[in-house]
């Protein structure tokens, strides 16, 4: 679950992170009130969307009174911003962060992640920060320092210097960066965290260590102990399809592809999805309905699938071995004749209760295609889903 830039900096302050005044504002009013409060002579106001890339997209701008304040909030609330994370559709603007300006001398980039590599928290730092690190890793890597916790110690002083001689500071600069990635470290293990970005990190003239920008992730499997944490969760950020899913406690992510994939197991959803794109076309979906899927969640999760009007045509791979095929099979019939079937289907089952799985869709009357293997599943989707758009075309 990821969370706003305003919200990301409050979590951030309770730790006792340095972080810019702002406040947040879903009006033009608030918008004015907030700069009001925060007195000036310098703003920023920034769109608040769960994306990156929001300066260059013109979602962020420094201004100089609050007539220019009012004048941003009216251009951005309830505009789309389309950023290089968003896609073309872009992310609609429905809040925005009005918040202190500050007298910048140098900028940072800042990071902390799980390393899967060391399965241990990493902290990412780099001396060029406001740039795109990707930029930076492929033209600069040594730019780049990175360093993981030991959680059997936590973050121990000779991290705090780590990471102090990784952004190249020293003197009392040295010493706030030592007490920030201690601090940094707490909130993170401390909330669950996936990922932590501080990008940029800035070196006030006034000689102060200050997080300018904070964009937050948190585990979703840890949220139930962070009720506070899942309070902030905005779902207008989020996909309708993946929150419907949610629900029924399916393991749902949209893709831009047009080949809907019903599958149980992560694994085997990744080795379909490849397959799929081996044969040339891509998957509309990651879908695993889980080991002990009952026939309500098959039928919610073929909804959730054909409700995505990009897909062409659906495949369903299943591999019985906690997961009964006939389960699927009834779940999937029972949401064909709610929804209808409007595109190709194509399923391949295996495992416990095939032959019942396979009876029932036989006996159904649908026309479903059977497959033996997950190669010849895909090679017919494929096909079929190219031979439906050939007749449309004609």
């Amino acid at each position: 679950m990821n969370i706003h830039e305003y919200q990301a900096k409050a979590v951030l302050k309770s730790f006792g992170v340095p972080v810019a005044h702002g406040l947040p504002a879903f009006s033009i009013d608030e918008a004015v009130k907030a700069a009001d409060e925060l007195g000036g002579p310098v703003w920023v106001v920034k769109a608040q969307i769960h994306a990156g890339g929001r300066g260059k997209a013109g979602g962020v701008k420094v201004v100089k009174s609050v007539d220019e304040v009012k004048a941003e909030a009216e251009r951005l609330l309830g505009s789309t911003l389309v950023t290089h994370q968003t896609g073309p559709q872009g992310k609609v603007v429905s809040r925005i962060y009005v918040e202190e300006g500050s007298n910048i001398k140098d900028e940072f980039y800042l990071s902390m992640l799980i390393d899967r590599a060391t399965s241990r928290i990493a902290f990412v730092a780099s001396t060029e920060g406001g740039m795109d690190i990707e930029a930076v890793a492929a033209k600069t890597p040594e730019k780049i320092i990175t360093f993981d916790i030991d959680p059997a110690t936590g973050f121990m002083p000779h991290h705090g210097r780590m990471l102090a001689k990784a952004l190249a500071l020293s003197g009392d600069l040295g010493k706030q960066a030592q007490k920030l990635g201690a601090k940094l470290y707490e909130a993170f293990n401390g909330k669950d965290m996936s990922l932590l970005e501080i990008n940029p990190l800035v070196v006030t003239k006034e000689g102060e260590l200050v997080c300018l920008d904070a964009k937050v992730g948190f585990d979703s499997n840890a949220l139930y102990r962070h009720p506070d944490m899942l309070e902030l969760r905005d779902e207008t950020e989020e996909d309708d399809r993946e929150i419907e899913a949610s629900k029924f406690d399916l393991n749902y992510i949209a893709l831009d592809g047009t080949i809907g994939c019903m599958v149980n197991g992560a694994g085997l959803a990744m080795a379909t999805m490849d397959i799929i794109k081996l044969y040339g076309s891509e998957p509309a979906n990651f879908l695993d309905v889980g080991g002990g899927a009952t026939t309500e969640r098959v039928t919610a999760a073929f909804k959730i699938i054909t409700s995505d009007p990009k897909v062409e045509g659906i495949l369903v791979n299943i591999f019985g071995g906690i997961m009964r095929c006939d389960i699927i099979a009834e779940g999937v019939i029972t949401a064909v004749k709610e929804v209808g079937l409007k595109v190709p289907l194509v399923v391949r089952l295996e495992g416990t209760n095939v032959e019942l799985g396979k009876k029932i869709i036989i006996e159904s009357g649908f026309n479903v295609i059977a497959a033996d293997n997950l190669d010849d599943a895909a090679q017919k989707i494929v096909a079929a889903v190219k031979e439906a758009s050939d007749v449309s075309s004609r």
